[in-house]
């Protein structure tokens, strides 16, 4: 007999509705503290200075009020852990409009501000069910919340990088939320029950082709801590880096997911 499918992993809209407003608030407070100087900064993410990546990082949210102005899909054609394994292919339209943002309006936390707004009374208007034409298909909604944690958390990782001594702090919940989406959609790319990958204390997936482990010791662990997955899933780290560096454990035949990694490519 075949095993049972894993039912898809479900998210409290009012939680993850805290978590973005929540991680997005660290960015308006550190963002406050920001001169010219520091504006100018690169990142390490092609040319795109600090004052791009801020102006990006706020379409996080607006993102969400421009799929709501499309005409709403007829039905769900995605899931929510397709959507990773989808935005790489919108890469170079983001790169694209990531300047215009920041050129157009000179004081970053003002746009930061003008995108919380406007996100927040979106989600007070329309109910989670509402489909978004998103680039991974038609979500709800509320699905589409989730995958703002993924943004605001890698972005927020991109700017601390970015900016010494900046430390913004990283919301529990939204890190959980990204961890968990990410892992889940390995499970999807790498379908399969011989590796056992853990993300202590947010996510634990079966992944990789090959026998299925039942019970004891799985033979093939991957075990990292939730930044260093969300690194390498969005290929701020590359796997052999991230062996080499030992912020992963990898033990097995199978314990090898270089092949699968980044997932947002």
């Amino acid at each position: 007999m075949p095993p049972a499918k894993k039912r898809p992993r479900t998210y409290d809209p009012a939680r993850t509705r805290a978590a973005v407003l929540t991680q997005f608030g660290h960015v308006r407070q550190a963002v406050r503290t920001l001169g010219p100087d520091r504006l100018g900064l690169p990142t390490r993410l092609g040319d795109w200075t600090v004052r791009d990546l801020i102006a990006h990082t706020g379409m996080a949210l607006t993102a969400v009020d421009l799929l709501l102005r499309e005409p709403e899909p007829a039905r769900q054609t995605a899931r929510l852990t397709d959507w990773p394994l989808a935005i790489g292919a919108e890469a170079p339209d983001i790169a694209g409009t990531a300047r215009r943002p920041a050129a157009e309006h000179p004081d970053p936390d003002a746009r930061l501000a003008a995108a919380e707004e406007r996100f927040v009374a979106d989600l007070d208007t329309h109910p989670g069910t509402r489909l978004l034409p998103t680039g991974a298909g038609a979500l709800p909604l509320a699905d589409y919340v989730v995958t703002r944690t993924v943004e605001l958390v890698v972005h927020t990782d991109d700017l601390n990088a970015a900016v010494p001594g900046l430390d913004i702090p990283y919301d529990r919940q939204a890190t959980a939320a990204a961890t968990r989406l990410l892992a889940d959609a390995l499970a999807v790319r790498a379908p399969g029950g011989s590796t056992e990958v853990r993300i202590p204390p947010y996510a634990v997936v079966q992944c990789v082709e090959g026998p299925r482990h039942t019970r004891g010791t799985p033979p093939n662990v991957v075990e990292t801590d939730p930044l260093t997955w969300i690194r390498l899933a969005t290929g701020r780290l590359a796997w052999a880096e991230a062996l080499r560096e030992a912020v992963v454990s990898a033990g097995g035949e199978r314990a090898d997911l270089a092949e699968f990694l980044p997932l947002m490519r």
